[in-house]
C-alpha cells in the first residue's frame, strides 16, 4: 500500500475518531482534534512538487471486474489535492472559533467533513473510473449531511435534497457514461482511456458517452440550468459554504471536465458544449448576482459564474488537441493555463469572502446588505480582507484575480481570430460576452465590499453590537487574502510548480517526452487590448454600480413568476402526486394481492424465458431412479403442504410448515450435504419459534368463505408456479449449457484456500464479497424490525399505563416463558451443551460441516431455548448484550478483515493461510477467512436475537 492510498484514508480514520475524541476530550474543541489531519496532508503534498515523475500506485480491489484502488498523482490530481487540504486547514481552524462548543453538534459536523475530505481526495486521485465515481457520489451524501447540519430549519433540509436530488442525478447519468466507456475500451483506467482515446472517437457510443459525463460535470459544478441547488445550499454553516462551495465539490465538475478533455476534446462538439454553457453561466449568474441582498446568495451566484468561467476557458483551451503536433497547440493551450490559474485564484479570493462573510454574520446578525453599512472602521481587518478578495474578484490590479482575468481575455480574443470560426459573424459574441460578464462582476463585487463596510451605519437594524472577530477567526482569511496579494505579485511561484504540471495533465497529447509548456505570467504587458478591455470594465462597472439603486434593472427580481426553481418544485410535486396515484393503483393493503402480482409475473417471466429458449422440453433419460425412502420423504412433504391451507388453526399450520421444512433437510441428509442439512434444520427450528412469535398477538384464525372463481384462480396461480419452477429446476440440472464450475471449487477449495469444507470456503473466501454484502442486508433488515416494533411499541405506550402489578402481567403476557419443570430442567443442560456444539460448528467449518453461520444459528437456538424456558427478562440478565450492537461488531470485525488484505498489497477479502507449531497443541492451521467467519458468527447472533427479542415485545 502506497501512502497516496494512506493519505485518502487519514479523513475517515478521522471520521472514525472524531466520536472518541467527543468522548474523552469533551472539554476541548473538536475542530483542534482534527485540524492535523488536512494540515500533515497538505505538508506531504508538498513534498510531491518538485517530483519529476507523477506519483502512482494500485491496490487490487476487484480485478477480475477491472476496479482496482489506483490512484495518480499528476500535476492537475496534485493540485486539486493541495487546495483541498490547504482550504480545509484554514476552515477547520475558522470553524474551532466559529461554531460554538457548547451549542452546536460538533461530533456530527466534523464526522461529515472529514468524510468529505476523503471523498474529495479520494475524487482527484483515483485513476479508476468506478472508484472515482464512488467518491463523487460520497461527496454528494456528505456535502448533503453538511448543507442540512441545522436540520432544525427548512431552508436547510430544503437546499440539502435539492443539491442531492441534482448532484446525484448527475452523477448517475456520469456513471452511465462511464459504463459505456468501459463497453468500448474495456478499462477503467483513466489513463488507459486517455491512450484509446483516438480509437473510440468514431464510436456509436462515444456522444452518449461524452453527453453523460458532462451532464454529471455540469451539475455538480452547477452550470445553468443545475445551478440552482448552489444558492439554496447557502443554507449551511459558512465554513462548510467556505469549503464545499468555493474550493472544492463544486471544483469537482471542473477537474472531471480537465481529467476527461484528453478522451473527448477530439471532436469539437466538446470545445463547444464547454464553452457555450460555462460563458452563459458566466454572464447569467453574473447578472443575477448584482440583484442579492444576502451576502452569502451574492457569493453563491458569484461562485456560479466564476465556475462558468472556468468551465469555458477549459472548453477553449480543448481546441488545442486539433492543433497536437503543430505551433497553434501551444497557441490555444494558454487557454488551459488560465483556466488552472484562475482555479487556485477564485479558490483563495473566494474563501476569503465566504469566511468574511461569516464574520459579518457572525458579529452583526444579519447578512442582509439593506441593513448593513458603515463597518469599516469597527471591523477594518475584515474590511480589508473583503477589499482584497473583492478587488481580485473584480479584476482588479495588483491582485492575483487581475492576472487571470487578463488571460481569459487573452483567450477569447484568441479564439475570436481562430480558423476554427471561420468567416463567422457570431464569433464576435464570445468576447463580448466575456466583457459584459465581466462588468456585472466588478458590480457584484463593489456592491459586497462597499454596501457592507462603507456608508452610514445602521445600528438599530442590527441583532448585535458589531465588532472586529476574535484573532482566530481572521487569521485564515488574512492568509487567504495575503495570498492573492503575493501571487498576484509573484504569479510565477506558480508557474512551474503547479500551473505547468496540470497543463500536461490536461494535454498529454501536445507534448513530446522531456518537453513542457512554456508558463509566464507578468503584472504588465504594456498596452494591450486585454487592458483597455479591463479599463472599459472598470469605467463601465463603476456606472453601474453608481446607478445600481436607482435602476430597477439591475437591482429587481428577475423572472418572478417564471423560474428554473419553480420549474423544479412544481415537478418534485407532480412527480409525488404521479408515484401516488400509481402507488394507490396497486397498494391496496391485501397481501393476497400482492402475492398475485409477484406470483403472476414469476409465472409470465421465467415462463416466456423458458419457452423462448427452447427448454421446456425435459429430457429425463439421464436421471437416477427414486428409492423408497426419497418417496415416503416425498409423500411427507407434499401431504403436509397441502395440510397447511386446511389447518384449522395457526399452531397447526406453522407445525405442518416446519414438518415441510424438516422433510426438506432430510433430503439433504439422503443426498450428502451436512451442511445444507444442518443449516436447513436450524433455520427451520429458529422459524417456527418466530412464527409462533408473532401469531401469538394476532387474533384467533379465522375462516373466510372464498368463491368458487376465486378458488380456480388460486389454484391456477399455485399450479403454474410450481409448474415453471419444476421445469426450471429439471431445465437446470438436466440440460446445462456451460461446464459446472464445482469441478474448480473441488480442485482448489484446500489448495487455495486451506479448507476441506467446500461449502463453508466458497463462503468466506471464493464468495466472500456476495457473504459480506449478505450480512450487511441482514443487519439493516434487523434494524428495520427493531425500528417498526418500537415505533409501535410507543406509539401505543400500554405498559406505560399500567400500574405496578398490571406492568409485571404486561411481560408475563408478552415474554412468553414456560413454567414446565421439565423443560426448564432439561434446558439448564441443554443449552451449555448447544452452545459448545455452536463453537465447535464455528471453529472446525473450514474443514468439516459448520461455519460461521451454522454455528450461529445454532447458538441463536439456545438463547431462543433459554427465552422460552426462563423468559426474555432472565435472557437478558444473563447475557447483558445488546445484539444491536454485536450486529455492528460482526459486520465491522467482517469489513476490517477484507480492508486487511489491503496492508499486503492483495485485493480486497484475499484471505491467507498458514500452518504453525503451537506449544502442547502441536501444528495448526490458522487462516485469516476465521476473522471474517467470526464477523459472520457476530452478526447472524445479532441479528437473529434482535428479531426474536423484538417481536417478543422486548422492551
Amino acid at each position: 500500500m502506497n501512502f497516496l492510498h494512506v493519505a485518502i484514508m487519514i479523513p475517515f480514520l478521522f471520521a472514525v475518531m472524531v466520536p472518541i475524541f467527543r468522548k474523552v476530550l469533551p472539554r476541548i474543541h473538536t475542530g483542534w482534534l482534527v485540524l492535523p489531519a488536512p494540515a500533515v496532508l497538505f505538508a506531504y503534498l508538498i513534498s510531491l512538487i518538485p517530483a519529476e515523475e507523477a506519483v502512482s500506485a494500485s491496490l487490487p480491489w476487484m480485478p477480475s471486474l477491472g476496479v482496482n484502488f489506483d490512484v495518480y498523482a499528476d500535476g492537475l490530481g496534485l493540485l486539486f489535492a493541495l487546495l483541498i487540504t490547504a482550504i480545509g486547514t484554514l476552515v477547520i481552524l475558522y470553524s474551532t472559533f466559529y461554531l460554538d462548543r457548547d451549542k452546536e453538534k460538533l461530533g456530527h459536523f466534523y464526522v461529515y467533513l472529514m468524510l468529505f475530505m476523503g471523498a474529495m481526495l479520494g475524487l482527484v486521485l483515483s485513476d479508476n473510473l468506478m472508484v472515482l465515481y464512488g467518491f463523487w457520489e460520497l461527496t454528494s451524501i456528505s456535502s448533503f449531511l453538511l448543507i442540512a447540519f441545522w436540520q432544525e430549519r427548512e431552508k436547510s433540509r430544503y437546499g440539502a435534497m435539492k443539491s442531492m436530488v441534482i448532484t446525484v442525478f448527475g452523477g448517475l447519468a456520469m456513471f452511465a457514461g462511464f459504463l459505456m466507456l468501459y463497453a468500448m475500451t474495456d478499462t477503467f483506467s483513466i489513463r488507459e482511456l486517455i491512450e484509446l482515446a483516438p480509437t473510440i472517437m468514431n464510436e456509436e457510443m462515444f456522444l452518449p458517452a461524452m453527453l453523460l459525463v458532462l451532464l454529471g460535470a455540469f451539475t455538480k459544478s452547477a452550470q445553468f440550468p443545475f445551478h440552482i441547488w448552489l444558492p439554496d445550499a447557502m443554507e449551511a454553516p459558512t465554513p462548510v459554504s467556505a469549503y464545499l462551495h468555493s474550493a472544492t465539490m463544486v471544483k469537482a465538475g471542473i477537474y472531471l471536465v480537465a481529467r476527461m478533455s484528453p478522451v473527448f476534446s477530439i471532436g469539437e462538439l466538446w470545445m463547444w458544449l464547454v464553452t457555450g454553457f460555462g460563458l452563459f453561466t458566466l454572464i447569467y449568474a453574473s447578472f443575477r448576482a448584482m440583484k442579492q441582498i444576502d451576502l452569502k446568495a451574492m457569493l453563491a451566484f458569484s461562485t456560479i459564474s466564476q465556475l462558468g468561467l472556468i468551465m469555458s476557458l477549459l472548453g477553449l483551451g480543448s481546441a488545442a488537441s486539433f492543433y497536437a503536433g503543430t505551433d497553434q497547440a501551444a497557441f490555444y493551450s494558454k487557454a488551459t493555463m488560465a483556466a488552472i490559474f484562475h482555479l487556485v485564484n477564485h479558490a483563495i479570493f473566494k474563501g476569503a469572502l465566504f469566511m468574511a462573510a461569516g464574520i459579518v454574520d457572525h458579529e452583526t446578525g444579519t447578512r442582509d446588505i439593506r441593513k448593513l453599512g458603515g463597518l469599516m472602521s469597527v471591523m477594518p481587518i475584515t474590511f480589508t480582507v473583503t477589499m482584497i478578495g473583492t478587488f481580485s474578484m473584480a479584476g482588479l490590479p495588483p491582485f492575483n484575480g487581475f492576472l487571470s482575468k487578463e488571460m481569459f481575455f487573452t483567450s477569447v480574443l484568441n479564439i475570436r481570430d481562430s480558423d476554427l470560426l471561420g468567416e463567422a459573424v457570431w464569433g464576435a459574441l464570445i468576447p463580448l460576452v466575456a466583457w459584459v460578464a465581466s462588468v456585472f462582476t466588478f458590480v457584484y463585487s463593489m456592491l459586497f465590499v462597499f454596501r457592507t463596510f462603507a456608508g452610514k451605519r445602521q445600528p438599530e437594524k442590527l441583532k448585535k453590537q458589531p465588532h472586529e472577530a476574535p484573532l482566530g477567526m481572521l487569521l485564515p482569511p488574512v492568509a487567504l487574502a495575503s495570498l492573492a496579494i503575493v501571487f498576484g505579485l509573484f504569479p510565477n511561484l506558480l508557474s512551474y510548480t503547479l500551473i505547468e504540471p496540470a497543463m500536461a495533465a490536461v494535454h498529454p497529447s501536445l507534448l513530446t517526452p522531456g518537453q513542457q509548456f512554456m508558463v509566464s505570467i507578468h503584472l504588465w504587458h504594456g498596452f494591450t487590448p486585454e487592458l483597455f478591455m479591463t479599463m472599459g470594465v472598470a469605467a463601465v462597472g463603476i456606472l453601474l454600480f453608481r446607478l445600481h439603486g436607482k435602476t430597477a434593472a439591475l437591482n429587481a427580481p428577475l423572472f418572478e413568476r417564471v423560474s428554473l426553481n419553480r420549474s423544479y418544485d412544481s415537478g418534485l410535486k407532480g412527480l409525488d402526486r404521479l408515484s401516488g396515484a400509481l402507488t394507490k393503483l396497486y397498494m391496496t393493503g391485501s397481501l393476497r394481492q400482492y402475492l398475485i402480482y409477484i406470483f403472476v409475473f414469476l409465472i409470465a417471466a421465467l415462463g416466456a424465458t423458458l419457452y423462448g429458449e427452447g427448454a421446456l422440453l425435459i429430457d429425463t433419460t439421464g436421471y437416477a431412479e427414486m428409492s423408497f425412502y426419497e418417496a415416503v420423504i416425498i409423500f411427507a412433504l407434499i401431504l403436509s403442504t397441502i395440510a397447511v391451507p386446511f389447518a384449522t388453526s395457526r399452531l397447526m399450520a406453522i407445525i405442518l410448515t416446519g414438518v415441510a421444512g424438516y422433510m426438506v433437510s432430510l433430503f439433504f441428509v439422503i443426498f450428502r450435504a451436512p451442511d445444507l442439512a444442518l443449516t436447513q434444520m436450524i433455520v427451520e427450528t429458529v422459524s417456527v419459534a418466530l412464527f409462533l412469535l408473532c401469531f401469538y398477538h394476532l387474533p384467533k384464525l379465522k375462516k373466510e368463505v372464498v368463491k368458487l372463481p376465486l378458488k380456480l384462480w388460486n389454484l391456477l396461480i399455485a399450479v403454474g408456479v410450481g409448474a415453471v419452477m419444476t421445469v426450471v429446476a429439471l431445465s437446470a440440472s438436466g440440460s446445462p449449457s456451460f461446464e459446472s464450475i464445482s469441478h474448480y471449487f473441488l480442485e482448489n477449495s484446500y489448495t487455495l484456500a486451506g479448507g476441506k469444507n467446500v461449502v463453508n470456503v466458497i463462503l468466506v473466501d471464493f464468495r466472500g464479497f456476495d457473504t459480506m454484502l449478505e450480512i450487511v442486508v441482514l443487519g439493516i433488515a434487523s434494524l428495520g424490525i427493531y425500528a417498526l416494533i418500537r415505533i409501535k411499541l410507543k406509539g401505543d405506550d400500554e405498559e406505560a399505563k399500567l400500574p405496578a402489578r398490571s406492568a409485571e402481567l404486561f411481560h408475563d403476557v408478552y415474554a412468553p416463558r414456560s413454567n414446565d419443570v421439565i423443560l426448564r430442567t432439561v434446558s439448564k443442560l441443554a443449552i451449555p451443551i448447544i452452545m459448545c456444539f455452536s463453537l465447535y460448528l464455528f471453529y472446525m467449518g473450514h474443514h468439516h460441516p459448520g461455519g460461521g453461520f451454522i454455528g450461529a444459528l445454532m447458538a441463536s437456538s439456545a438463547l431462543l431455548l433459554m427465552a422460552m424456558a426462563f423468559g426474555m427478562d432472565q435472557v437478558r440478565r444473563i447475557v447483558p448484550v445488546d445484539f444491536r450492537k454485536l450486529t455492528a461488531l460482526g459486520i465491522l470485525v467482517a469489513l476490517l478483515t477484507g480492508i486487511g488484505s489491503f496492508l499486503f498489497g492483495e485485493p480486497f477479502l484475499s484471505h491467507a493461510f498458514d500452518y504453525f507449531d503451537i506449544p502442547l497443541i502441536g501444528e495448526l492451521e490458522l487462516a485469516t477467512a476465521t476473522l471474517f467467519d467470526l464477523g459472520v458468527y457476530l452478526t447472524v447472533i445479532g441479528v437473529t436475537m434482535t428479531i426474536l427479542l423484538t417481536i417478543g415485545r422486548d422492551q
